[in-house]
């Protein structure tokens, strides 16, 4: 599992750097088959924007994105709607099998 942080059109210290990461991988409690996780940063207008993409097995790409007063506030909003997309994710995945007979459809007799 890896995780990038890329920055756009601004340079941040490391410390934002290493904020981005640690929130990161704190999503990685969410998901098991989580593979890959992208943040990227980015200065919009007067604003901050924060873009987190993950690679979920088996799945096209989550994406969020946020902006914010800074870069902290961003990032913990796209945290956390990253976290519900991928509970609302593992929650399908896990209810998709034993849903019990299609009710529109007629059944054999």
């Amino acid at each position: 599992m890896r995780i990038e942080v890329t920055v756009r059109h601004t340079s941040v210290s490391p410390e934002i750097k290493a904020y981005a990461e640690k929130k990161a991988e704190h999503l990685l409690k969410y998901y098991d088959r989580t593979q890959a996780i992208r943040v990227v940063l980015d200065v919009v207008g007067v604003g901050y924007a924060c873009e987190m993409i993950v690679n979920v097995e088996h799945l096209h790409d989550l994406v969020a994105r946020t902006e914010g007063s800074d870069f902290h506030e961003a990032i913990d909003q796209t945290v956390d709607r990253m976290e519900r997309q991928l509970i609302e994710h593992k929650d399908r995945a896990r209810h998709r099998k034993g849903r019990g007979p299609n009710p529109h459809q007629p059944t054999r007799t």
